[in-house]
């Protein structure tokens, strides 16, 4: 199928304020500039001391969110450290609450964090239902475990106000925040979540959405109102039941997104979303870099959606390179099918500018659109 190298549609709105694409010598890392594999953020530095769980607290029936967050607390205190969890199930009817200088790591998927029977019954520190929080803390690791909402068991709907909060792992407000090696499993809100925060890595985890009927909005890893980050070598996959939403996302309520690296994800949206949405309020969305990822089995591959949009939501400092993005498949969110990638559709108030799209591969998945704007092209692409 031929590519559409631009949708020819008219843009109306303003130029941004208070707002330009990022470079080096801005002192701040440009997304271009970041690692396809290697987090630019350290987490947290300290090793030592070590604290550990033991595995005596890992069954049924047994509350275990008092004894990992004294180890936390504690590691804390001492100026930060490491709470080794070993495998097995740990459930949690209270929320873990990060804190600074401190990693929480498993020995891997099994290692289990489980929401029980009364984990509804409260909130946590921002309200919500997050399973695990960084709160503030910064120079925070979280890895090598997996975090388990239970939502398949529990009704994440009875609180609809709280549901969107908080998120299953979230890493909220927060600077030098890593999450690697995370397993997520049967959500009701977004898997992981970055809200407020700069210097964060999400990298190597696994989201998975299994429900069907239950829940909308489920989306894999979320940017939100954050800053200079890397989203790298994740598995998401958000369309084993129908429940699932977009896979990744960068999206702007309260603040811009800017300087975030997307790489070498491998990612299949759901029914309900895309592979990835920039979602865009009245804030902008700029210095972005979408490269080297495998985008499959959701109705759209890479779009912009617009939510609330204003004058000063704005695209612009977008790269996408190198995706494969393939056999796209039909939803509820596109009953018809949709695109391999859509820039500026869905919606703009305000300039899309400085999009490029190149060496993009595209099977069985539509066509590329991207708006006119200052500095927008595409070339390069490939179909299979």
């Amino acid at each position: 199928m031929a590519f559409c190298a631009a949708l020819l549609i008219a843009l109306a709105g303003i130029g941004v304020l208070g707002y330009s694409i990022a470079s080096s010598d801005d002192g701040i890392p440009a997304s271009s500039g970041f690692s396809n594999s290697t987090c630019s953020a350290t987490g947290a530095a300290a090793a030592q001391p070590v604290f550990q769980v033991g595995k005596s607290f890992a069954r049924p029936g047994v509350d275990s969110t008092q004894v990992i967050q004294r180890a936390i607390d504690s590691a804390s205190d001492d100026g930060g450290g490491r709470v080794e969890l070993p495998s097995g199930t740990f459930t949690i009817d209270g929320h873990i609450v990060m804190k600074a200088n401190v990693e929480l790591s498993g020995v891997g998927p099994a290692t289990v964090i489980k929401a029980g029977p009364e984990f509804l019954g409260s909130q946590g520190p921002d309200g919500g239902y997050p399973v695990i929080t960084t709160s503030g803390a910064s120079n925070v690791t979280i890895a090598n475990l997996t975090a388990d909402q239970s939502g398949d068991v529990l009704n994440g709907n009875s609180n609809p106000s709280e549901r969107f909060s908080a998120y299953l792992v979230d890493v909220r407000n927060s600077h030098n925040a890593v999450v690697s090696g995370v397993f997520t499993r049967d959500p009701f809100t977004y898997s992981i979540a970055v809200v407020g925060s700069t210097d964060f890595c999400v990298t190597r985890c696994n989201t998975r959405v299994a429900t069907s009927g239950r829940y909308d909005g489920l989306d894999g890893i979320h940017i939100l109102d954050s800053n200079t980050g890397q989203v790298i070598g994740n598995y998401v996959d958000q369309r084993i039941g129908t429940d699932g939403d977009d896979g990744l996302v960068a999206h702007t309520i309260a603040a811009p997104v800017f300087d975030v690296l997307y790489a070498e994800n491998t990612v299949r949206g759901g029914s309900g979303g895309d592979g990835m949405q920039l979602a865009v309020g009245n804030y902008p969305v700029f210095d972005i870099t979408i490269r080297d990822n495998d985008f499959w089995g959701s109705p759209f591959g890479i779009r912009t959606g617009y939510w609330n949009p204003g004058p000063n939501g704005s695209v612009a400092g977008v790269t996408i390179s190198g995706n494969y993005i393939h056999d796209l498949m039909p939803g509820k969110a596109f009953p018809q099918g949709g695109n391999a990638i859509d820039i500026g559709g869905f919606g703009a108030k305000a300039p899309v500018t400085h999009i490029t799209v190149t060496r993009n591969t595209v099977c069985h998945a539509g066509i590329i659109i991207v708006v006119p704007g200052k500095g927008n092209t595409v070339t390069r692409n490939r179909t299979c």
